[in-house]
This record gives structure tokens, C-alpha cells and sequence, in this order.
């Protein structure tokens, strides 16, 4: 199996984070050569220019963690993430709208943030599998493949549940290999993080990557 570094965005998102620790996750980031750093929007800058020099990715959160939020802030939210130098951000979907069936809804609300970092950025879709069935979660991929979403993600993290291996394989027989599949929530071991690649994660958000990756 390919290195798990690369598979894993090192994730920091507790409302409590301060700059220093996000500097501590930049540089566990840059000692094991992660895929990104995931983070809150206010440290996108921070993160941006603590990675300056690696090819490590600066990630953002973005309508996070409810998904509560207009399609039009998301938008501008993930816009002005990339302006101060993100090149991915995970968005979270309208899960009220999803649990309604407005699909319509649901769709446009991923297409308005992908329009808005179109060529800029890379969109990964928090679709939070915990709160919804196995159709919805369905549904809830097809939204985001019609709407020109890079990726797919299960959790936030910050609901009931995480990521399981029944959910990333049904994400991934959903989107096939167009889009990623990014497993998150609740992965602390290398045990944990094997089975959900081989389930068909592509990427993996925690932020126990020292764990994972020494095993």
C-alpha cells in the first residue's frame, strides 16, 4: 500500500485552537509530509505561509460544522479562504435540506461554492453520513458529482458519528473513480485508516496522523 501520509489532510479544527497550535500542526504536518493542513477559515493566511516551500495542501473548512449557512456566505467564505491561500476547502452541505429530500437545494448550494473557486481551489463536500440513511447519503453524493465537487467527505466530526467503512464504500460505488472519497471522524490508528482506503477513501482528515502513520 502507498505511504498514508500523503493520504491524510492533519486536521485542527477546535474552536479553542490558537495560533500556536496551529503552528504545532504545520510542523507535525511538515515532519511527515502530509497531504494538507486543515483548518478553521481565520487561520487560512497563518497556515498558507507557515507551508510556504512543501507541497503540502492549505485546506479550510467552510459553512462548518452545521451547514446552516446561505449558499451565498458559504460562497463568499470559500472565496476569500483561497484569496488568503487555501487550495482546498471542505464544505458542509444543508443536512435539514438533504433530510428534506430538496435535492434541488442541496445541489445548488454545492454548485454556488464550486462556481466560486472554480480552477482555484479543490471542493471536498461534507455530506455528515451520521444523520442521514443510506439513500440520502446516496442522493447527497449525486449532488455534489452533478455539481462539480472534487470530492465527497463523510463527517465533520463534530455530530454523533464518523466515519464508517460502510459509508465510504457506499460513497465511492456512488461517485466511482470521478470524484475522491475523503473518510473523517473518529479514524485514530493505522488499522483504522487501512480499512477505510481500502474501502475506497482517497483521503483521510484526522488529526491523529502521527498515530496513524507510525502505527
Amino acid at each position: 500500500m502507498m505511504d498514508l501520509n500523503k493520504y491524510i489532510d492533519h486536521t485542527l479544527l477546535k474552536p479553542e485552537s490558537t495560533h500556536e497550535d496551529i503552528r504545532r500542526v504545520c510542523e507535525e504536518a511538515k515532519a511527515y509530509n502530509t497531504a494538507s493542513v486543515c483548518v478553521n477559515p481565520i487561520f487560512a493566511s497563518f497556515v498558507a505561509k507557515e507551508l510556504e516551500g512543501t507541497d503540502i495542501k492549505t485546506c479550510c473548512v467552510v459553512g462548518f460544522p452545521l451547514g446552516a449557512t446561505p449558499s451565498a456566505i458559504k460562497a463568499a467564505e470559500a472565496k476569500l479562504c483561497v484569496e488568503n491561500g487555501a487550495q482546498e476547502i471542505d464544505m458542509v452541505i444543508s443536512v435539514g435540506a438533504a433530510r428534506e429530500g430538496d435535492w434541488e437545494y442541496v445541489e445548488q448550494d454545492i454548485q454556488t461554492v464550486a462556481d466560486a473557486i472554480r480552477g482555484k481551489a479543490l471542493l471536498k463536500v461534507i455530506i455528515e453520513t451520521c444523520l442521514l440513511n443510506d439513500e440520502q447519503k446516496v442522493n447527497a453524493c449525486l449532488c455534489a458529482k452533478n455539481a462539480g465537487a472534487d470530492y465527497v467527505k463523510t463527517s465533520t466530526g463534530f455530530s454523533t458519528g464518523g466515519a464508517t467503512v460502510e459509508d465510504v464504500a457506499l460513497m465511492r460505488g456512488v461517485v466511482g473513480d470521478e470524484l475522491g472519497v475523503k473518510a473523517s471522524g473518529g479514524i485514530r490508528s493505522k488499522e483504522a485508516a487501512e480499512a477505510m482506503i481500502a474501502a475506497g477513501a482517497s483521503r483521510i482528515g484526522a488529526s491523529s496522523s502521527k498515530k496513524i502513520i507510525e502505527g
